[in-house]
């Protein structure tokens, strides 16, 4: 059960939001008023949207890739742009493939590719708790498994040399960088998932350098990285020994990097 949205009321809260400098004040005022219970949570809600806390962690959700994703407070808010990146994903992956979704935040990106596919063996992993705790709801649709742990360290065994897919949402916003972003991510979403290293490739650094062990054969490896960074990301996988492409999506301003272990040629006759 919702708030009735009155015209008195929903101008109120319009009001109140572009006061607090929201641009998209009657969308967000719609949303609010369908997730609040009574008047009084509605006037909490408002407040903290108005405070700056990210609307997704007031309403308790995000909208992605067709799904309505759980998202915690402090846990990364997944972005649009980053629909792009599960949509190529999409396309490369057959029925049934092992999934591994790295740094998966609030496990967005695993529960949208497991929808997206007939089924998917589904895997995750985080290093932040809360985030863990949040992924779990999200990848319960596709019977997926969350780990808590750095990246590969909490994986079982059994998944080294099988995952077809391995989505890997790194930060890559350089550390100096951090404190240039909106303050709705620098103040309100882990900073373990915003901050990438002194250059923003730390973490993918880590990540394919030991991809090949994880990856089948024919297996790839898919990560979104900015505009700038996108070449010396693509020599970081290649000299890791994946074979590196690159795709964009301009009305997403979305960079993506795709890495695929080769399958071993076979022995002439």
């Amino acid at each position: 059960m919702s708030v009735p949205p009155t015209p008195v009321l929903l101008s109120s809260v319009v009001g109140r939001l572009r006061a607090a400098g929201c641009v998209f004040a009657e969308d967000e005022a719609d949303l609010l008023l369908s997730a609040a219970p009574t008047p009084d949570e509605l006037d909490t809600m408002v407040e903290r949207r108005a405070a700056g806390l990210p609307l997704e962690h007031v309403i308790g959700w995000a909208e992605f890739h067709g799904l309505r994703i759980a998202v915690d407070e402090g846990v990364f808010v997944p972005r649009r742009r980053t629909e792009f990146l599960v949509s190529r994903a999409a396309a490369l992956a057959a029925p049934g493939a092992v999934v591994v979704d790295l740094c998966c935040g609030s496990g967005a990106l695993g529960a949208a590719l497991g929808a997206a596919l007939e089924r998917v063996e589904l895997h995750a992993s985080d290093i932040d708790p809360a985030a863990v705790r949040c992924a779990r709801r999200n990848v319960a649709a596709a019977g997926g498994q969350v780990y808590e742990g750095d990246l590969y360290d909490p994986l079982p065994d059994a998944l080294r040399g099988r995952v077809d897919v391995l989505l890997a949402n790194v930060p890559y916003v350089p550390t100096a960088e951090v404190g240039l972003l909106p303050p709705e991510a620098r103040d309100h979403e882990a900073r373990v998932a915003l901050d990438g290293g002194a250059d923003g490739l730390d973490v993918l650094r880590r990540v394919t350098s030991e991809a090949t062990r994880w990856l089948a054969p024919g297996g790839r490896l898919l990560f979104e990285t900015s505009e700038r960074q996108a070449a010396r990301a693509m020599e970081i996988v290649a000299a890791d020994g994946l074979t590196p492409a690159l795709t964009t999506c301009e009305d997403l301003y979305a960079t993506v990097v795709i890495g695929t272990r080769e399958q071993p040629r076979r022995p002439g006759p």
